[in-house]
């Protein structure tokens, strides 16, 4: 019996999206891809969700492309303009699981410096029974020992878990320690699995 159900942060719960910021700094769409394809890449971007510090970070990478000093340095001074708002309908999904007595909970690869911005901006976040940041942890998903620190710390059966996360990789990595597991494409196609697939009643 499914009694947990487990969510991602950045693109099931809240629009995460560097270009958000970097359309924006450069006025140019292709300028602002390359940037981010070869610059402040997503393999860049994960060490500080694994908990590097973004001054190190940052610096590490101005160095490497001195000509980008300026837009490598406000990845972090206004990393708030990546946010672009709640993903639509999963706040409401997460309430009304609430509700019906099933326990929700959250599991995110983010940077323990920027995590608080969103935190303290959305209120959902403080009707979670518990979350697990892994730049708080130096943990990443799909690494096995993540998904075991959640279940650890809050007493949870792998069994009676659901886990939801756009990336799939992050989804077999829950299937691993036996979490079942759906890859998010939008909140209605996650309702739907919800009720379809497992039974489950909200």
């Amino acid at each position: 019996m499914i009694k947990n159900v487990v969510f991602d942060f950045g693109g099931v719960l809240v629009d995460w999206n560097p270009r958000h910021l970097y359309d924006k700094y450069f006025g140019d769409s292709e300028k602002s891809l390359w940037f981010l394809d070869n610059v402040c890449t997503y393999d860049w971007n994960i060490q500080m969700d694994g908990g590097k510090p973004f001054a190190e970070g940052v610096a590490e990478m101005v160095e490497k492309f001195p000509e980008y000093k300026e837009a490598i340095e406000i990845y972090h001074s206004r990393w708030v303009e990546m946010i672009g708002g709640e993903v639509e309908g999963t706040a409401d999904l997460i309430r009304r699981l609430k509700a019906a007595g099933y326990g929700v909970y959250g599991l995110t690869n983010w940077s323990n410096e920027t995590y608080p911005f969103i935190r303290d901006t959305y209120p959902i976040f403080s009707e979670f029974d518990g979350i697990v940041v892994s730049g708080d942890e130096k943990l990443l998903k799909p690494d096995p020992a993540i998904y075991d620190c959640l279940l650890g710390r809050y007493g949870l059966k792998a069994e009676e878990s659901i886990f939801i996360d756009d990336n799939v990789a992050n989804v077999a990595g829950a299937m691993v320690v036996g979490m079942y597991a759906i890859q998010f494409q939008d909140a209605k196609q996650v309702e739907d699995q919800l009720r379809l697939q497992f039974e489950l009643e909200f």
